[in-house]
């Protein structure tokens, strides 16, 4: 019997742009094996560095939108956990700029007709959504949040699946 390898698409959802005064409030990884797909979201206590490395059990390549320089360092120096090692890390934010593809992930998701529901919201909305989460039991709020962070890591893979195909 095999066991299957996934593909991650990975996601980070923080209070701040540095580890050093800020934390990691959510952690989605999007896993996806030829047809089949889950979703995994770590969300406050549950982001720890057992959580998030049984999460990518059998992952081999973790894909992300400038994860190199803000993911993956921020959950290194949070967990002490370097996701350099042992997996084949894949920035896309690099294949969008050979392809002249430049801006946020929502300024290329646009550039390349890559649909999303919830327009208008950005990181600095997520922040605000945990603390409201966080502070006053806003359930609506941690709805949003997950689902903004849903909709980055599912369009992480239609990101990479347009990139393979695109035509500058």
């Amino acid at each position: 019997m095999t066991i299957p390898t996934y593909h991650a698409y990975l996601d980070i959802e923080t209070t701040g742009l540095s580890p050093d005064c800020a934390r990691i409030t959510v952690i989605g990884i999007y896993l996806v094996n030829g047809r089949r797909h889950r979703l995994i979201q770590l969300v406050g206590d549950e982001v720890t560095r057992v959580n998030l490395l049984k999460a990518l059990n059998n992952v081999q390549t973790i894909y992300t939108y400038n994860g190199s320089r803000f993911d993956l360092p921020f959950i290194n120096a949070c967990l002490d956990t370097d996701l350099n090692e042992g997996y084949q890390p894949y920035d896309l934010m690099y294949e969008c700029w050979r392809n002249n593809l430049y801006g946020g992930l929502k300024a290329v998701e646009e550039q390349l007709s890559i649909p999303r529901q919830l327009k208008g919201i950005s990181g600095f909305d997520a922040v605000i959504l945990w603390w409201r989460y966080h502070d006053y039991g806003d359930d609506d709020a941690l709805a949003l949040l997950l689902e903004y962070n849903k909709e980055d890591v599912v369009n992480l893979q239609a990101l990479r699946e347009r990139l393979k195909n695109y035509q500058p």
